[in-house]
């Protein structure tokens, strides 16, 4: 089975920083795109930023400037730094991974997720 397992969300006071990981493991033949998504209570599912396998990078308006996401495929990775952090990023961090899993290869390319990390930023 495919899994991804995210790391590294907590609580940080305004203007602090986290990075967050995300690693993949179990029965992978090929990684493409990665992502990041955030959701809080009451509110839907947002895409936060996605990179691709050339490295091209896309980010929600809303945190462009500030986060930075990356991945390091030798490690089947993504990473996603979060600078000046406010109030409003406060959500429930998703990682995303589109894959091709070693046991049913012939279905190509298939979305996994974690199972979230939370980030508070609060005083």
């Amino acid at each position: 089975q495919v899994q991804l397992v995210e790391s590294g969300g907590g609580l940080v006071q305004p203007g602090g920083s986290l990075k967050l990981s995300c690693a993949a493991s179990g029965s992978i033949f090929k990684i493409g795109a990665m992502g990041w998504y955030r959701q809080a209570p009451g509110k839907q599912r947002e895409l936060v930023a996605v990179i691709n396998l050339g490295g091209s990078t896309n980010y929600a308006d809303s945190v462009k400037g500030r986060f930075t996401i990356s991945r390091d495929n030798a490690k089947n990775t993504e990473y996603l730094q979060m600078n000046s952090l406010k109030p409003e990023d406060t959500a429930v961090y998703i990682c995303n991974a589109d894959i091709v899993s070693r046991t049913d290869i012939f279905s190509g390319l298939l979305s996994y997720w974690g199972q979230g990390t939370q980030v508070t930023v609060s005083s």
